[in-house]
């Protein structure tokens, strides 16, 4: 169920990322002017690390109502424990490079945006998903996404913005291997050959892309799909429809919704979501239905 907050006299712990791609250089001045006109008092702490995240929260988490998130998918996803454990509602002031919750929200990209979104308080519940009890909010990746993920350094990401995802992708093919693997969907078992597993509990992942056109973030389901081994330019060919989540249309692929997920590998194989390195396969997938409150707009 969504509502509205009077925001006036909360204290909000706002955590900015340094390492951001907007981080060390957003003018941030103005928006927490907005917020204090509005009732709502900061406490400012600046993060470079995931540990450091977590650290902050836990350290404030008995005097505010509200932590506000300046970073990435990543900077996000590192509060998400923090954020479960001790229930506090959050914001997103998109710094990062793909901003993919910010965009599953429908928070604006521009920071004006965003702090307005603050300032009227308009709230949801969301889903939270599991992976071998390390959560995350956007997507999982095995293969290819794996790949892609270890070409985004922080130089690339800061000098392509959104289209180091592109870049990223073409030098990331040429290092996929095909693997085999058996998945376990809500009980009933498949087995496939595959160049990348995706599992999505939000929608959007990579600076944009759809991970299933019927996804959406507070709808109690993991969506899935699967590619099977192909050459770049067939993939290259499929672009709409992978950009747009539309992976049903594509020939061979699998694709899968449901609660609880299981995959299995001959050989372990890194699993990487929201941008980090979490777990590794054999592993477990889950959702956690409404499990946070999130600010975002009607």
């Amino acid at each position: 169920m969504d509502s509205t907050v009077t925001p006036h006299h909360t204290t909000a712990l706002l955590i900015v990322n340094s390492n951001s791609r907007s981080g060390d250089t957003a003018d941030i001045a103005e928006g927490l002017a907005l917020l204090a006109n509005n009732g709502i008092r900061v406490i400012e702490k600046k993060t470079s690390s995931a540990q450091q995240t977590a650290q902050h929260i836990e350290a404030h988490a008995q005097q505010i109502q509200l932590v506000i998130l300046g970073g990435g998918d990543g900077t996000i996803s590192s509060a998400a424990a923090s954020l479960y454990k001790h229930q506090l509602p959050f914001a997103i002031l998109p710094l990062g490079t793909a901003n993919d919750l910010a965009r599953s929200l429908n928070i604006p990209a521009h920071l004006s945006g965003a702090f307005q979104v603050i300032v009227n308080n308009h709230r949801g519940r969301i889903n939270l998903g599991v992976i071998n009890n390390r959560y995350f909010f956007n997507v999982a990746h095995i293969g290819l996404g794996v790949k892609v993920t270890s070409e985004l350094t922080p130089q690339v990401k800061k000098t392509w913005g959104v289209f180091s995802y592109l870049k990223a992708a073409f030098a990331a093919f040429k290092k996929s291997r095909p693997f085999r693997v058996t998945l376990n969907v809500d009980g009933k078992a498949h087995y496939l050959h595959s160049i990348q597993i995706a599992v999505g509990n939000g929608r959007y992942y990579g600076g944009g892309n759809v991970v299933d056109e019927k996804s959406e973030i507070d709808d109690g389901t993991l969506c899935l799909y699967s590619l099977p081994p192909s050459t770049l330019w067939k993939l290259l060919s499929y672009a709409f429809f992978l950009r747009y989540g539309k992976h049903h249309y594509m020939q061979e692929t699998f694709t899968a919704s449901g609660q609880h997920i299981e995959i299995t590998t001959r050989k372990p194989k890194d699993i990487i979501a929201d941008g980090e390195l979490i777990a590794k396969t054999p592993a477990v997938f889950s959702v956690i239905p409404q499990a946070l409150e999130v600010v975002r707009p009607l």
